[in-house]
């Protein structure tokens, strides 16, 4: 039975990776969104393994920047004006620069790639369960397994109330989770025909998963729903998906867009559910939601202070202190915006490095054939997209598990680049 186990775990080992620093990764991934401890102990025994790789790391020139912008980042913690707090910050970076390079031998086939997908997916269904348990059953933590090694905290009724949190700390940081898991469920899903019985698991994921996003009432995740669907179906679906698609969120648009004329907007809200167009239009708020707490107002202040320390930036967690100073005390952890958030506290010169060298991986990819290529490439290449996407209006890496999750992501980009094998389409 244990050798069985064993060797279903080591199927689709990628050559070059170690069988122990394998089956660590894996079931890292599977025990991500459900325990961080778990997860990163076994995520970090298949770092070190990763690390045995035949080209040091200095080769690879995207290293060669990521140690440029470690070296900027650390330099700015010196003359940080949050103090203490600019050192703890570089753990959301550092680590992470050293696991995207050891990560990558995990990741260097599309086999691979597809299984540790299918076990993002697979660890994503305790996050669906206890969501839809905390709403509906009112289920409250905290639960403890394995002596304490795994404690869910479930807030009964949601976090904040009637929204669909489950593992996660608030609702919006549970949908980003999940939609970086939808391309994949997507894809599980729409792979080549097999027996309903083992497409039955797929089904009821997905269904639970969008079931999910739209709970958390997250309009990140309501828009990566729309994002990710015609990029993971691929371009020969297109032709009758993106008029549905179009079709349908014309009347959301009429609805929700502030300017749209009466004889135009009153028809498409009756035919578009008030919950949704409600808080598209952020209708609960008008007239009553003070500016500082608006992303716009938040966007604006953390411009002001790049514009007064662009070169080595504020120091991580900066924000934090200095808005509730220029907001009569209103306080935000951060600017809602990763490129803003990372010229704030670490410099001009560190955003445009990080975000470009990002963007330019994600673009290599594309053009290499990730994002028009076999069903799982094209997912992953969604998944990542709609990670970056979010981090445009707010800034879920700073939970660890999907900071460690992306940066898995952006492995697989360099890895499938980097990679010989012939690009196949399905």
């Amino acid at each position: 039975m244990r050798q069985e186990w064993l060797r279903r775990l080591d199927a689709a080992r990628p050559e070059g990776a170690l069988p122990l620093g394998w089956r660590c990764f894996q079931l890292g991934l599977l025990l991500l969104a459900s325990s961080a401890l778990l997860a990163g102990m076994l995520l970090l025994v298949a770092l070190i393994l990763g690390c045995r790789q035949r080209l040091p790391w200095w080769r690879d020139r995207v290293n060669q920047v990521l140690l440029l912008v470690s070296v900027l980042m650390v330099l700015g913690c010196f003359t940080a004006s949050s103090g203490w707090l600019a050192w703890v910050g570089l753990a959301n970076w550092l680590p992470f620069f050293w696991a995207f390079w050891g990560f990558q031998p995990y990741l260097a086939s599309a086999p691979a790639r597809r299984r540790v997908a299918l076990w993002l997916v697979a660890g994503t269904v305790p996050v669906i369960v206890t969501g839809l348990g905390q709403l509906f059953w009112g289920w409250s933590g905290p639960f403890q397994i394995l002596g304490g090694a795994i404690i869910w905290h479930l807030k009964a009724g949601g976090n904040p109330p009637g929204r669909l949190a489950g593992l996660f700390d608030y609702a919006n940081i549970a949908g980003a989770w999940l939609a970086l898991a939808w391309p994949f469920a997507l894809a599980a899903l729409l792979q080549r025909p097999q027996p309903w019985r083992k497409r039955l698991p797929a089904l009821l994921i997905t269904v639970g998963l969008v079931a999910a996003m739209a709970l958390t009432d997250s309009r990140n995740a309501w828009g990566a729903l729309v994002l990710a669907l015609p990029l993971v179906a691929g371009p020969a679906r297109w032709i009758w998906l993106l008029p549905l698609l179009l079709l349908l969120l014309i009347p959301v648009g009429l609805a929700s867009l502030p300017g749209v004329p009466l004889v135009l907007q009153a028809p498409a809200r009756a035919l578009v559910p008030g919950v949704i167009w409600e808080r598209l239009s952020d209708l609960e708020f008008a007239g009553r939601r003070p500016l500082a707490i608006t992303r716009v107002n938040q966007w604006g202040v953390a411009v002001q202070l790049v514009a007064e320390r662009p070169w080595l930036g504020w120091g991580a967690a900066a924000f934090s202190v200095i808005y509730p100073l220029r907001t009569a005390g209103i306080w935000h952890g951060h600017p809602h915006n990763l490129p803003i958030d990372l010229a704030v506290s670490h410099g001009v010169l560190v955003a445009v490095l990080l975000v470009g060298l990002v963007l330019a991986l994600q673009i290599q990819a594309a053009r290499r054939g990730m994002a028009s290529g076999a069903l799982f490439e094209r997912a992953w290449w969604a998944a990542f997209l709609v990670l970056m996407a979010l981090h445009a209006t707010d800034i879920p890496l700073y939970d660890s598990r999907i900071n460690i999750a992306g940066w898995v992501l952006l492995c697989g980009l360099r890895a499938y680049s980097l990679s010989p094998e012939p690009r196949r389409r399905a």
